[in-house]
């Protein structure tokens, strides 16, 4: 299985990814800020829900190819890396102002569920997150690779649902936070877009 020092370090990561504002945080900020904190919990839930989706295709499609194919094996770390360094310069230069309650109409919580896992699922580039970064935490020689990546991602998964959880509690302080202070948003772009580069960079080093 994982060893130790992998999984901290991997724990550790997703924590930097999951308590920085993000799209996911933002959204449950949103609900939250503007239908209770409630429903921002049930928007947070459905996410992960979406999450374990990405997940379960990241463990199927990836287990398939490390198990099967050297070429194929490197082509998806390459392609995998650089879509995590273009998410990473897009972080970091991305200037689009944030709107944590932009006037959202009240739903219902069963109903913010159902969205966010749908717009978590729908997302493409969820799909290639998980599948770039779940896939240099793997090592073929360890044992199995879909138990490995079924650790890695319910970690995620849960470490998401905890930082959503805290958002939507938190949401109205939060919320007034960024709106008064643009450069928090300003900054968790570039922060978020550093781990991002590292993560890719560190990836197409890698080894099988």
């Amino acid at each position: 299985m994982i060893d130790h020092t992998t999984l901290i370090t991997y724990i550790l990561i997703v924590l930097g990814f999951v308590f920085i504002p993000g799209p996911a945080t933002l959204l449950t900020m949103a609900r939250a800020a503007s239908s209770g904190t409630r429903v921002g919990i049930a928007t947070g839930a459905g996410i992960a829900a979406g999450d374990v989706v990405h997940t379960t295709m990241a463990i199927v499609g990836l287990s398939a190819i490390i198990a099967t194919s050297a070429l194929l094996f490197s082509v998806v770390k390459y392609a995998g890396a650089g879509f995590l360094i273009y998410l990473g310069i897009r972080a970091m230069l991305d200037k689009t102002p944030i709107e944590v309650n932009g006037g959202a109409p009240a739903i219902s919580a069963a109903r913010a569920f159902r969205q966010a896992v749908l717009t978590e699922v729908l997302n493409p580039k969820t799909a290639l997150f998980f599948l770039a970064f779940l896939l240099q935490f793997v090592r073929p020689e360890h044992g199995s690779t879909t138990l490995q990546l079924a650790l890695l991602g319910a970690v995620f998964v849960l470490l998401g649902l905890l930082s959503t959880v805290v958002f939507a509690v938190g949401a109205g302080r939060l919320g007034n936070l960024l709106r008064r202070h643009p450069a928090v948003v300003k900054w968790q772009g570039k922060v978020v877009g550093t781990i991002y580069c590292a993560v890719g960079v560190r990836l197409a080093l890698q080894e099988r």
